[in-house]
């Protein structure tokens, strides 16, 4: 499954670099996300419960930030298991550019799944990432446009 898209963010370029890099901010914004955990500045390791049509399944994995461009942005890469469900592994190159007082957030996600969940067909799965995706970025626009220090 490949995916890619642009938000404007309510919000100056540094803070949504610094939201980005938050696992606060994360775990609030990740659709089902239940634990999140700074490893080291480049590593975090997550717990989320997600419902793919009829399949439900609480995933643990571990995030991986590469190619860190302060405040331009970076590569993320990660892999979840989620028992018998199957697993989750991809990665998504993130782009911030300034304009004005608000920020461009471009992202190219490249994702792909085994197991129970891979049987439910490109279709299902493609419409829920698309659904998550959106609902993290509501969220995440919401919590750093609504941040103090403007």
């Amino acid at each position: 499954m490949d995916m890619s898209g642009e938000r404007r963010i309510p919000a100056p370029r540094e803070r949504v670099w610094a939201a980005l890099n938050d696992p606060a901010v994360l775990k609030a914004s990740i659709p089902g996300c239940e634990t999140m955990e700074k490893l080291s500045d480049t590593e975090l390791k997550a717990t989320a419960s997600v419902k793919i049509g009829p399949i439900s399944a609480k995933f643990a994995g571990k995030v991986n930030l590469l190619d860190l461009d302060p405040p331009n942005g970076y590569r993320i890469e990660g892999e979840g298991q989620g028992g018998v469900a199957g697993f989750a592994k991809g990665g998504a190159s993130v782009r911030l550019t300034a304009e004005g007082r608000e920020t461009i957030l471009a992202y190219d996600v490249q994702a792909n799944v085994g197991g129970k969940i891979a049987q439910l067909g490109a279709r299902l799965i493609d419409a829920t990432a698309k659904q998550m995706a959106d609902a993290f970025f509501d969220r995440f626009a919401a919590l750093v446009g609504t941040a103090e220090g403007e």
